[in-house]
């Protein structure tokens, strides 16, 4: 008997199984296809036209990656458990580092500490593996937050609590409600105003000693090489795969290393990548996956609770590397499982083909992200909508208001639609769409939305596919709706 671990991000193609028990199977390959008969719509995430794996898609045997083994061919006789981790994942074990690579004697000693500063860090002071020489190090530290959001937050206070002496931050974006369930860094009364401004004041009101240098723009191919140079260490605190990868080949080029962390609903991740001494993001993922199969926080929600914890796994391995101490994360991804309260381990293996840090390395310089990860986001459209198939929220108003008998069809979440609907909807999950297009009449016109529009032109197109050809697509979906028809309709 085998037991195949579905990762949240593709439960959505098994019923919502996240365990799926398995036996009679020789090998991984064998298995994989008698998981894919069971759950045809997995067989696209995972293989590609030529029936070979997603370059996204890695498999592991207990905590070593199947790569490592004899790949698909991997006998599982004796296998107890296979893990299917996409998007995010990777195995060589984690060689020892030289903390004097980042911050040298020299330069740890060019300020004696202050009294102040000798009691604010006393409790690291008095630890034999931090002591005064450590803290001295703590405080010529560099490091670089990109992003100043969940996993931001967390970062940051920790860091400057901990006496990290240069905390550099990027982030364009500005305060918004919705960031304060689990943006720590921000309050209330910040809301609208650029997160780094927020941020600073947050961070020098925790320790006056920290200096801190903003960067309110948006971190590109263009600036980032300029960013980086003078910081020790890059934390990605980030939220997409184009700024994830771009972070990852800076970090490369400049030969730093990446704190990483990540962050779903209910799931967290964290690995240090470091390219002169282990795996890099692109050995576990030359390409990323798909836009739409992970969904954004705005669309598929986080637990508030969670940035905390994997925010603060990433502090702690960016303090053990300045301070030179412990066994950090490279060549390891930990998985965190907040529902199970459960923490499991994965070998990362260095990639000798990676087109950046591998033998033979095809990129020497940064690239067009956006293009390569293909647009992303939770206002991009997953099929072309015509003009003639949109329709605005003031126009269906319009149009009800008339008396028109409309077919409105919302293919969000239910419980999306306890929170904010508009009256006399049709619920039907995007999910479902396929399965009950039964339930509706082609010869009727069908008007579909969802919260902003993505999720209800998706649903369109599979319309269209089943012969459907009168079709509306609500632009700007409910929350359009709240902002310009109905402001008593909950926003969210």
């Amino acid at each position: 008997m085998t037991r195949i671990l579905i990762p949240t991000a593709l439960q959505q193609f098994t019923g919502n199984v996240e365990e799926i028990d398995l036996q009679g199977s020789a090998t991984v390959g064998d298995l994989l296809t008698q998981l894919t008969n069971e759950h045809p719509a997995l067989t696209s995430q995972l293989y590609n036209k030529t029936n070979t794996l997603k370059p996204f898609v890695n498999l592991y045997v207990g905590d070593t990656d199947v790569r490592a083994l004899r790949g698909m061919q991997t006998p599982v006789g004796t296998m107890t458990e296979l893990s299917i981790v996409p998007g995010i994942a990777g195995g060589v074990d984690a060689p020892a580092i030289n903390p004097a690579a980042l911050i040298s004697p020299e330069r740890a000693n060019e300020t004696p500490l202050t009294n102040d500063e000798i009691l604010r860090y006393s409790r690291h002071l008095i630890l034999p593996e931090v002591t005064l020489e450590g803290q001295k190090k703590l405080r010529a530290a560099k490091i670089l937050l990109i992003g100043s959001g969940g996993l931001g937050s967390p970062l940051a206070l920790y860091l400057a609590a901990a006496g990290v002496g240069t905390i550099g931050l990027v982030d364009f974006d500005v305060v918004d409600y919705t960031n304060l369930q689990r943006q720590i860094l921000h309050g209330t009364d910040d809301v609208g105003r650029p997160k780094v401004v927020s941020a600073r004041e947050s961070i020098r009101d925790i320790n006056p000693f920290v200096k801190v240098v903003t960067y309110d723009t948006e971190f590109t191919s263009q600036n980032a090489m300029e960013i980086a140079k003078d910081y020790d260490i890059l934390i990605d605190g980030t939220d997409n795969f184009p700024t994830r990868y771009l972070t990852n080949d800076v970090s490369v080029l400049l030969g730093k290393p990446n704190v990483y962390g990540s962050i779903f609903r209910f799931e967290g991740q964290a690995s240090v990548f470091w390219a002169e001494h282990g795996p890099c993001y692109r050995c576990l993922y030359p390409e990323p996956p798909p836009p739409g199969l992970v969904p954004s926080c705005a669309e598929g929600g986080v637990l508030g609770v969670l940035p905390g914890i994997v925010g603060c796994m990433q502090a702690i391995e960016g303090i053990k590397l300045i301070l030179g101490i412990g066994t950090p994360l490279i060549g390891r991804l930990v998985l965190f499982n907040a529902l199970k309260m459960q923490f499991r381990e994965l070998k990362l293996r260095k990639d000798p083909n990676c087109p950046i840090c591998g033998n033979n390395p095809t990129i020497h310089e940064l690239i067009d992200y956006e293009q390569f990860c293909g647009i992303r986001g939770e206002e991009t459209e997953a099929v072309p909508v015509a003009p003639s198939e949109e329709i605005t929220v003031v126009e269906l108003k319009k149009r009800l208001d008339n008396g028109e008998q409309l077919t409105i069809v919302d293919v969000r979440e239910p419980f999306e639609y306890a929170i904010a609907h508009i009256p006399g909807t049709l619920l039907i999950p995007l999910g479902q769409v396929a399965e009950r297009a039964r339930e509706l009449n082609p010869d009727e016109e069908i008007i579909l939305h969802c919260k902003v529009g993505k999720r209800s032109a998706e649903a369109l197109g599979i319309l269209k596919a089943k012969g459907f050809k009168n079709l509306k697509n609500v632009v700007g979906g409910i929350l359009a709706w709240s902002e310009e028809v109905d402001p008593n309709v909950p926003r969210y």
